[in-house]
């Protein structure tokens, strides 16, 4: 004979928890699962746009940017039409640690269209979009 609680067998409130933690379980998978994807579509349809840096008017500008699973924030710094100096503000990634050498590229280099960082292709689109963004304000 099973044991009775509150007009339930124990037997029973098993079952209904058991049931509950599986259904909460499902949920959060395709919750994920659905975050998941609209990460991937955003990364996908991403497009950087070159900002002339020489039209670019002196100051500081912050950018920042958020696809969810990676996230960045930049300070960047213009004189004389060329970019100085991009500061990483915050730079929330995966294993995309990598793409923040990209930074230091664009400087060099005086343009956007730097080639992503094997292996961080995804942190570095969202780095360059961050400076973009930036970059954007200091528009003449």
């Amino acid at each position: 004979m099973a044991f009775h609680l509150g007009g339930y067998s124990v037997k029973k409130k098993l079952l209904i928890v058991v049931g509950l933690i599986l259904l909460v379980g499902i949920g959060s998978g395709l919750t994920y699962l659905y975050q998941v994807r609209s990460y991937q579509n955003k990364i996908k349809n991403l497009t950087i746009s070159d900002v002339p840096f020489s039209r670019l008017a002196d100051g500081t500008y912050v950018g920042e940017y958020d696809v969810r699973f990676i996230d960045a924030k930049v300070q960047v710094s213009v004189q004389n039409g060329k970019v100085t100096k991009i500061d990483l503000l915050k730079h929330k990634n995966g294993h995309g640690a990598p793409a923040e050498a990209i930074l230091k590229e664009i400087v060099a280099k005086q343009t956007l269209e730097v080639d992503a960082v094997s292996g961080a292709s995804n942190s570095s689109k969202v780095l360059k979009k961050a400076v973009e963004i930036a970059l954007v304000q200091g528009e003449k």
